[in-house]
């Protein structure tokens, strides 16, 4: 298949790029670069060891998305560009409404028009808000409104999406709702760059690890959980892209939603994570507690098994593998892609 990769250049799109050649799909990615770099790319040329076609382009840009859906026969698309820093959409959420419901209102036109309707978009756990209860399952009730407006984004075009399916428009559509993605290629050549100080806990340790960062700071110990410290379910990026794969091999019923979580069905909480990175690395963490930070919750991880008897799929490294994977990266390239 040839599949129309969105936001391929960033983290989690570079990583399922890889599992979509190796499984022998054919691969065209647009992106805009404004929070990801074309190394990225050209990092997993090398690992492919072949030339990928890449348009650095904004997938708001209708004209350019017609361009490509022209020039390229199309059979389906992953859809992960967009902004992710929870904490930048609360201050900016304007920005994070142009960019990620325009363009996915601009890629879903473009594709009806050229007759392509298999997708599968990167969507969150997110959507879920403060769950009733753990292990969340597909069918928890999701909120109206969520704490942040990188959230509601994800929220509003699963909702777009499933308005879209009842059109009978022949559209087959998957929604991933990822957990936390950590880790990176086992080679160390690519893996999460963020731009600025992280936004999440693995970045951040493995940037304390190496030096650039002075400490983490633990959120909260006070928790009902085992130390004390959040529990989150952490899934290998590697593990994430294959879902991807098995989305795209187990095609959503024609004009049937359908949203599967991907997760390993683990919580891990932060010191756990924190003492495995430790083992993995050899490289002490320095931390320090501070206070909960307002809308954080004491568990969130995934009932996992719709995706293990949907797709065939289930997450196979542990979170031993992803430190280990993180500190070969980093330790690497302690500046990211920036050399």
């Amino acid at each position: 298949m040839n599949i129309l990769v969105t936001g391929g250049a960033g983290y989690i799109g570079s990583h399922t790029i890889i599992e979509l050649i190796n499984n022998g799909h054919d691969v065209i990615i647009i992106d805009n670069l404004s929070n990801s770099s074309k190394e990225a790319v050209t990092r997993t040329e090398k690992i492919v060891g072949k030339v990928l076609t890449f348009y650095e382009k904004d997938v708001r840009d209708k004209q350019a998305l017609e361009e490509i859906f022209s020039k390229h026969q199309i059979d389906g698309v992953i859809h992960f560009a967009g902004l992710k820093a929870v904490g930048e959409s609360v201050k900016v959420p304007l920005k994070y409404y142009n960019n990620n419901l325009i363009s996915t209102v601009s890629l879903l036109e473009i594709m009806e028009s050229h007759d392509v309707k298999q997708l599968v978009f990167s969507s969150s756990a997110t959507v879920y808000g403060d769950p009733a209860s753990v292990p969340i399952k597909e069918s928890a009730t999701l909120p109206a409104k969520v704490t942040n407006s990188y959230g509601q984004t994800k929220l509003i075009i699963e909702t777009m999406l499933m308005d879209l399916v009842i059109t009978n428009n022949d559209w087959q559509i998957t929604a991933l709702r990822y957990f936390n993605p950590i880790g990176a290629h086992e080679s160390g050549t690519i893996g999460e760059d963020p731009s600025d100080i992280p936004n999440n806990l693995m970045p951040y340790v493995s940037q304390v690890a190496v030096g650039k960062l002075k400490e983490l700071s633990v959120f909260g110990n006070d928790y009902p959980t085992r130390d004390g410290t959040g529990v989150r379910d952490y899934i290998h990026v590697a593990d994430l892209a294959k879902a991807h794969v098995a989305a795209l091999s187990t095609p959503a019923t024609p004009n049937k939603y359908r949203a599967i979580n991907i997760g390993t069905g683990k919580g891990t909480s932060v010191l756990e994570l924190v003492n495995a990175f430790e083992h993995a690395s050899g490289v002490k963490i320095p931390y320090k507690i501070a206070d909960r930070r307002l809308g954080d919750i004491a568990e969130c991880y995934a009932d996992s098994s719709l995706a293990q008897s949907i797709l065939g799929w289930q997450a196979q490294k542990t979170i031993e593998d992803a430190c280990a994977d993180s500190w070969r990266w980093q330790s690497a390239n302690p500046n990211g892609y920036k050399g």
